[in-house]
């Protein structure tokens, strides 16, 4: 169906006068992308196309609605306000006016385009509120609240929820931070990494996708050229107490939180969600349909792993985050979670066990010598050869280690402990890795990396690991070998393998050495989308300024032929005057404009070149 000829011509009008930047936030939102476009008239049309406002309407709230609703006609701001019942009319004219459904002039008339009421007034044929409805349709009664009784309990059960979602977050970051999780071309992860994810969490393979979009959100994850990786700020963020942790976790919730939805939980502290929040939001969004639908179950599914509801009823510290922020929240969580301990017990078996949430630095520089096995309010850790090795590339020593358990210890270091840690720490250095020297090139062109160790048998070992042959070692006397790779490369290739590798420099100095971060992969550019789209348009008037000039008037009057409507036109006279006249053009030929006066009554036939502007009637 064509847009009416006073809607497209405006809307045009503006499109034309709009910066690039603006425009493509407009076709953006819009989802604008047609390859028929070529000029402003194109794209006025395809905004006022009835799929595409709907489109633009079902993602509205009924405030903005309203505003539409209220303007069938030219109409004055302040008596839309009136007439629609909104307080802060400034955010919802702007969105309205950004997404092209409507216009402000200089003196604050809202014109709502044509085809924006026409399918507001044919919504009650699609099953939606009629204009008349959208003004005057009262919100659902207020959400039911519980009795303090039952409230007490529903904190509890919260804030364990709160404690083991943001512990699990953590296991999920420090994870893909040692080995990114790969992303499937069609979204979602790749079973293996989802179970190892799994795993790491000590949850179910289900909650994985829910962990890793509040870790998401909360910009501790990113997606990189290997799928997804820990982010820049995830390292502090895991060296934070857990009510720190688990504050960032709920502040980035609540900073996707709709105002009115906010505003309205904030109201009702201890109110049960459910059904009452479901109407409530679809009248809030009458056209939201699935989109709506699926926020509702995102924000929910997060709220109760999070501990802001439990049960579907807000909690104590839901309550607080709601209406006071997250300073309130943490003064309401923090008697609730468990205490953190910096001490632990060091056992015969090598295992180390905390009798409680361990505090965030002390474990990090555990994990730095041990492995964990579990991961609850008393976690285990177990140390391993391979991870006292692991300790001692990452720069620390037999002493700082035996000081470290010592000062963390109830139990004092038990004598298997002592004897693992001597042998490992006088084994390490042993075999090392480091950049290719002149008998390295000379054993292997284009050799960049070197092996050496003085046990021959584990050389000979490494040589013949099958799990290593992407390295394509190669031999240099019976104690070295090379390889064309990098030596962070082998270094991390052998400490996968678990040999017992170092690092050193060109001197033979042991250095540490850092897993590489992958950079965040940019978003692919748009092929053929918005910036060709922007292009073909602004081609379109690109001519000398006289041509594109002329050009403009003879578009808009054929628009204006085509929707039979009326415009106004100004014409320069002979003695350089100019003159408007109110017509209904019929045709364009020859360099003449065709037309009829509507004041006059009469019939005008006017050169083209002496036509210098036209508007749209009225």
């Amino acid at each position: 169906m064509p847009a009416s000829s006073t809607s497209a011509l405006s809307l045009a009008a503006r499109l034309r006068a709009t910066d690039d930047t603006e425009l493509a936030r407009l076709l953006d939102a819009r989802r604008i992308r047609d390859k028929r476009i070529d000029d402003f008239f194109d794209l006025a049309d395809a905004l006022l196309d009835r799929a595409s406002i709907q489109h633009a309407l079902s993602r509205l709230d009924r405030h903005t609605l309203a505003i539409l609703a209220a303007a069938p006609r030219p109409t004055p701001l302040d008596d839309i306000v009136r007439r629609a019942r909104v307080s802060d009319p400034e955010d919802p004219l702007r969105i309205a006016r950004a997404l092209a459904l409507l216009d402000l002039d200089d003196e604050r008339i809202v014109s709502v385009y044509d085809a924006v009421t026409e399918q507001l007034e044919a919504w009650p044929s699609l099953g939606l509120p009629s204009p008349a409805e959208l003004l005057d349709e009262p919100p659902p009664p207020a959400l039911e609240a519980v009795a303090d009784a039952d409230s007490r309990f529903l904190d509890r059960a919260a804030s364990e929820r709160a404690f083991a979602t943001t512990t699990a977050v953590g296991e999920l970051v420090t994870e893909v931070s040692v080995q990114p999780a790969r992303e499937l071309a069609k979204g979602g992860l790749a079973l293996p990494d989802s179970k190892r994810l799994a795993v790491a969490m000590g949850a179910e393979l289900h909650a994985v996708p829910a962990m890793l979009e509040i870790a998401e959100r909360s910009q501790l994850v990113e997606r990189g050229p290997g799928g997804w990786n820990a982010a820049e700020s995830a390292t502090q963020w895991l060296e934070l107490p857990i009510v720190e942790r688990w504050l960032r976790l709920a502040g980035s919730w609540l900073a996707t939180l709709p105002a009115e939805i906010r505003a309205l939980l904030a109201e009702r502290p201890h109110a049960a969600w459910g059904e009452g929040l479901a109407q409530y939001l679809g009248w809030l969004f009458p056209a939201g349909g699935d989109w709506m639908r699926d926020r509702l179950t995102r924000y929910t599914r997060d709220a109760e792993l999070l501990g802001i509801t439990a049960q579907g009823t807000t909690t104590g510290p839901g309550a607080a985050l709601l209406a006071e922020g997250v300073d309130a929240a943490r003064a309401r969580i923090l008697p609730l979670l468990p205490p953190e301990v910096d001490r632990v017990y060091v056992q015969h078996d090598l295992t180390i066990v905390a009798p409680g949430p361990l505090a965030a630095a002390a474990d990090a520089r555990l994990r730095r010598i041990a492995d964990v096995e579990s991961r609850t309010l008393a976690s285990s850790y177990r140390v391993t050869q391979s991870s006292l090795t692991r300790g001692l590339a990452a720069g620390e020593t037999r002493e700082s280690i035996r000081e470290f358990l010592t000062e963390l210890s109830l139990t004092g270091i038990p004598q298997p402990l002592e004897y693992l840690l001597v042998e490992t720490a006088n084994r390490y250095g042993a075999l090392r890795v480091g950049p290719a020297d002149r008998d390295s090139v000379d054993a292997l062109p284009g050799a960049k990396s070197r092996i050496r160790s003085n046990d021959a048998t584990l050389i000979g070992a490494i040589s013949v690991d099958q799990n290593l042959s992407a390295l394509a070692l190669e031999p240099d006397g019976d104690r070295r070998l090379v390889s064309r790779f990098e030596p962070d490369v082998v270094f991390w290739a052998l400490t996968e393998a678990r040999y017992p590798i170092v690092a050193e420099n060109e001197h033979g100095e042991i250095v540490p050495v850092e897993r590489p971060r992958p950079p965040a992969t940019p978003p692919a550019p748009e092929p053929n989308g918005i910036a060709d789209l922007l292009a073909r348009v602004r081609r379109s008037g690109s001519s000398a300024p006289e041509e594109a000039g002329a050009a403009w008037i003879v578009r808009q009057l054929e628009v204006a032929i085509r929707n039979r409507t009326g415009v106004m036109v100004t014409v320069r006279m002979p003695d350089g005057s100019q003159v408007t006249y109110a017509l209904e053009p019929a045709a364009v030929a020859g360099g003449r404009l065709r037309s009829r006066d509507r004041r006059a009554d009469i019939e005008r036939t006017l050169p083209l070149s002496h036509i210098v502007a036209v508007e749209p009637l009225g």
